[in-house]
């Protein structure tokens, strides 16, 4: 009887663990929605077990290639901005795009004017990759 007993419990808990994960998933994909991936920003980082990209995790080539295309577009569109300025208008972080502005720098599709936070960006002599 003590073996049927253990037995159940163990499914029981799996079942109640199964639930909860799937609980967990529902509600972050509602909290994303509400707060920032609908709009394109950010948001409120509320992140329950491994769901999304954790501190340290590297993002993917596709994120990086959107990024660097998104910046490409506005800087083209706007030339002569600084950085506080682009991430005003397009939801980002100076620190999202550090890695994109490099590779666009150093491929010679963006060019860049002066230091630090007086840095202005413009569109370079080279045409950005399709």
């Amino acid at each position: 009887m003590i073996d049927l007993e253990n037995e159940m419990n163990r499914v029981v808990q799996g079942f109640v663990a199964q639930i909860t994960e799937i609980a967990k998933r529902a509600v972050m994909s509602q909290l994303d929605s509400a707060f920032g991936k609908a709009n394109g920003r950010r948001g409120i980082s509320l992140r329950i077990g491994s769901t999304g990209r954790g501190r340290g995790v590297k993002r993917s080539s596709g994120e990086l290639d959107k990024l660097q295309d998104k910046f490409f577009s506005f800087v083209k569109d706007n030339p002569g901005l600084r950085i506080e300025q682009i991430n005003k208008q397009l939801g980002t972080t100076t620190k999202d795009l550090a890695l994109p502005i490099r590779k666009l720098i150093s491929d010679g599709v963006v060019s860049a004017k002066g230091q630090k936070r007086s840095t202005t960006y413009y569109p370079g002599k080279r045409k950005a990759k399709n």
